[in-house]
């Protein structure tokens, strides 16, 4: 595995070398052989286990843990940084594209702040769960390389296995990535970071001096107005959106305490940590608002030396995130009912969709399919649904159904089902279920899995149904 260095020019305290932690007896439990030839990974398959546990490193570049704050529920840490990771350094795909390489739960590092830098196994395979599934739906998102159990205990509430995940990103520079820097006062830095930003995600953007940085935050509002609007399509609850879970390509990172929606309804939220629903299904744009608003704070010093002249300069492109957002917002609401060009009344169409949803505590994911279905006379439209879809049906035309099938899965990873198998796992180290799940949330759109256990909501509507950080 080939392997080259990318942060470590950015500054001096940015990315601090530190090698993974080794392991007593590292088994790989899950191996993404696909994503590995597309990343030309040449590792032989009795080193899988000890490269992607840590224990084993051929390569001439050195492991680093990168340094980054974060508002953690809106309260700011300037020094948080990868705390259980460490990036082995980045490979080139087939197009000569650059990946970052990293292992979640591999020790320790001068981020830890007195924590054991591990890993749980169930955290782990859910991460490798969602990532997969997220990628097969469409949504941006990280990717899962391998799971490696490690042979040692991690002593969590209660004690569980550890492992170790390896993840795989486009880059891993957060929007914490710039608080970091500016919150140092390190100008250089943060043009250093900003232009590998630029090179690596925007390299379209060919201007120099503030207006250069300036379209670099446009094209990071962009990325996460549509990175949310994606997940809200398929009914995804991030959880955790702090800046320093907000990656600036617009990828999905951190999937500790998400979820899936299954009842339709805005101010659902499952994470045990989020008491004020700050981070609901529904609140997922306004916090996406507001992280680019504190990277346009973070990029002040690149814009002007006279701060009140750089506010007046980012702050149209951070106001108009609204206007943006409810624009493609509507877009994807149309995609998912099949309808062609706007008329008037379609925003009053879905409003009164989502508030039947929601007064019926009807399935988002089934209730989408069944109205996409029902265009090719296969399926019936609930009762509840009746009235509505009749003034829904004028609006349909021949392409209808090809718009809505490529908008509205069949399947999503259900909550229930993974808590499932990630019982399974911490208890026997592997599930049954695992290989047949994973083949099946390949094909959400247009494939339905034989087991109609895949795709039917829980009994229970996941009433009671939390998630944890997984730290």
């Amino acid at each position: 595995m080939k392997l080259v260095a990318r942060y470590t020019q950015v500054a001096d305290d940015f990315a601090v070398p530190d090698s993974p932690s080794a392991v007593a007896a590292p088994t790989l439990l899950l191996w993404n052989d696909v994503l590995a030839q597309q990343l030309n990974i040449d590792v032989a398959s009795a080193e899988r286990a000890d490269v992607f546990a840590g224990n084993l490193n051929n390569s001439d570049v050195k492991p680093v843990a990168l340094g980054y704050s974060g508002h953690q529920f809106g309260h700011f840490s300037p020094r948080l940084g990868d705390g259980r990771a460490h990036l082995l350094g980045a490979v080139a795909d087939q197009q000569q594209q650059l990946w970052d390489i990293q292992l979640k739960g591999a020790g320790a590092t001068p981020f830890s702040r007195g924590g054991d830098g591990r890993c749980a196994i169930g955290p782990a395979v859910r991460e490798y769960i969602m990532s997969e599934a997220m990628h097969a739906l469409g949504v941006p998102t990280t990717r899962c390389l391998a799971v490696v159990a490690s042979g040692e205990t991690v002593y969590r509430q209660p004690p569980q296995p550890g492992a170790i995940v390896t993840r795989v990103a486009s880059s891993h520079i957060r929007v914490g990535s710039f608080q970091y820097l500016a919150s140092q006062g390190d100008v250089a830095g943060l043009q250093a970071l900003a232009d590998l930003a630029i090179a690596r995600h925007y390299p379209d953007i060919n201007t120099t001096g503030p207006e250069r940085y300036l379209a670099f935050l446009a094209n990071v509002v962009e990325k996460q107005i549509a990175l949310v609007v994606s997940w809200m399509r398929v009914g995804f609850i991030h959880g955790v959106m702090n800046t320093d879970n907000t990656l600036i390509s617009g990828e999905t990172i951190d999937y500790g305490p998400c979820a899936m929606m299954n009842q339709f309804d805005f101010d659902t939220v499952f994470s045990s940590i989020d008491r004020q629903g700050r981070y609901a299904f529904g609140n997922q744009a306004n916090i996406a608002n507001w992280n680019c608003a504190r990277l346009a704070e973070s990029l002040l010093p690149l814009i002007s030396d006279d701060e009140e002249q750089a506010v007046a300069l980012l702050s149209p492109l951070i106001n108009g995130f609204a206007e943006q957002f409810n624009h493609a917002f509507s877009q994807m609401w149309a995609q998912k009912l099949g309808l062609d060009g706007d008329q008037a009344g379609d925003k009053e169409l879905v409003s009164e969709l989502l508030g039947l949803l929601k007064t019926h505590k009807l399935d988002y994911t089934n209730t989408f399919d069944t109205l996409t279905e029902s265009l090719q006379g296969s399926v019936t439209i609930a009762s509840d649904l009746a009235a509505w879809s009749i003034k829904w049906l004028t609006r349909t035309n021949a392409h209808s159904y090809q718009i809505m099938r490529q908008a509205n899965p069949r399947m999503i990873p259900r909550n229930h089902i993974i808590e499932t198998i990630l019982r399974d796992y911490e208890r026997d180290g592997a599930s049954s279920m695992l290989i047949d799940y994973l083949a099946a949330l390949k094909s959400p759109y247009y494939t339905m899995a034989n087991n109609a256990f895949w795709y039917s909501p829980p009994v229970d509507g996941d009433h009671n149904y939390q998630t944890f950080c997984g730290t």
